[in-house]
């Protein structure tokens, strides 16, 4: 069902702002939505996470096993 139809706020492009298109959606064309897949592959968009520093698993014992890893008899 088309935002129209059901009588919700059109969605927006996230790459020009135009109105989205069902096809593409959320982006309104193919060039917006490859746009968009381009920043990904070069590093333009970013997942946020711990910096490596922080945590327990940061730099790994000295027998290079993890706490919780099992030894399986090799």
């Amino acid at each position: 069902m088309s935002a129209a139809k059901s009588g919700a706020k059109p969605l927006k492009c996230p790459i020009c702002g135009k109105e989205a298109a069902e096809a593409y959606r959320p982006f309104c064309s193919k060039r917006c939505a490859d746009i968009d897949l381009a920043r990904w592959f070069t590093g333009g968009y970013a997942i946020a996470g711990r910096d490596e520093d922080e945590g327990d698993n940061a730099t790994p014992p000295e027998n290079g096993k993890r706490s919780g890893d099992e030894d399986e008899g090799v």
